[in-house]
């Protein structure tokens, strides 16, 4: 059986998360029991959520065992199988962790899923087609439930989330504003993702530019909003926001270091009768075939056009989590272990 790398979470952050919260270690992979298949990743998955599941704290999900496999998005290939449900070669997706194989028992309901790589990439089924992009289509159709002709917002537009939003919210005849960092992100948002206008947050560093610059870019204020980030830009989205608008609340990156984010402005979502709903997106299992086969038309048809950033290898991907952390990933965070 191969020898397995592997990147565990050492020891817990205090405060901002660094390189040595974690450890490199390799194992030997178990030999398979019947019903286990052996899948090879391809591709790792890096994402915001990762980084609050590394405190101990309170949370909408279990925190990350200490000495334990990182967890983790991942896309790879069967390599060995003693399932009848898996044959050598089958292309699968699944949350193997931060490693280069993982055994699946391949009768656990939802623990691998078969993709096509025909015609989208496998990578794709880590973004786009995966997870974060359920994550945009839940937020978009089932708690922003957006009317064409209407305004609506997203934080970190560029990203695997925000791109998804983008392509779903103009197929719906929405005019689309995104929230990203730099000129670059704001380009590629407008001219390949097809937001109408992007507002650069490294220009507009506080409440009150933000506010002046989403007034100027949503002149009949904001009828739905997509929250990936939290502070200041939340606060200047609810100033804009118009009667009945819906905040579908998804991420709180500005404050996955621990310090807490308070609303300045709570009477705002009773003056204007805001539903704001957070979601967990793998609490609503019954809304991914839909949402999947939307996403995917959209990437074979070329109306999404997601971009994704690539680390070299396991041991790449601490600093490439913490670099997504700041905003440094251009699209969807990878890591290639093949």
């Amino acid at each position: 059986m191969p020898r397995n790398q592997q990147i565990v979470l050492d020891n817990r952050p205090q405060g901002e998360a660094v390189a040595s919260n974690f450890k490199l270690i390799a194992t030997d992979t178990p030999a398979l029991k019947d019903g286990e298949v052996l899948v090879r990743h391809h591709y790792l998955s890096l994402d915001p959520y990762m980084r609050g599941r590394m405190n101990e704290g309170k949370s909408y999900a279990a925190s990350q065992a200490l000495g334990e496999v990182m967890i983790g998005g991942t896309v790879g290939e069967v390599v060995e199988s003693r399932s009848t449900r898996y044959t050598v070669g089958d292309k699968v997706v699944g949350m193997g962790g931060w490693q280069e194989y993982s055994v699946v028992d391949g009768n656990a309901v939802g623990a691998l899923r078969k993709v096509d790589t025909t015609h989208v990439p496998l990578s794709h089924y880590l973004g786009a087609v995966g997870m974060p992009g359920v994550t945009a289509w839940y937020g978009l159709v089932k708690i922003i439930a957006p009317k064409a002709g209407e305004t609506v917002v997203v934080s970190a537009a560029t990203g695997a989330v925000g791109s998804a939003f983008a392509a779903l919210a103009k197929a719906r005849g929405c005019r689309v504003v995104g929230i990203a960092g730099g000129p670059d992100k704001c380009k590629y948002a407008t001219e390949e993702l097809g937001f109408d206008v992007c507002i650069d947050h490294r220009e507009h560093g506080d409440l009150k530019s933000m506010s002046r610059a989403l007034k100027e870019a949503c002149p009949n204020g904001i009828d739905g909003h997509f929250e990936n980030v939290g502070g200041y830009i939340l606060d200047a989205v609810l100033l804009r926001t118009n009667a009945f608008a819906r905040v579908a609340v998804c991420g709180m990156i500005a404050g996955y270091d621990g310090q807490p984010l308070p609303l300045q402005n709570p009477a705002l979502i009773l003056i204007n009768r805001l539903r704001v709903e957070g979601f967990i997106v793998s609490e609503h299992m019954e809304v991914w075939p839909e949402a999947l086969k939307e996403l995917g038309m959209l990437v074979a048809t070329g109306k999404l056009r997601p971009r994704e950033t690539v680390a070299q290898g396991i041991a790449a991907a601490p600093e490439a989590f913490l670099g997504l952390l700041k905003g440094k990933n251009f699209g969807k965070q990878l890591v290639k272990l093949v």
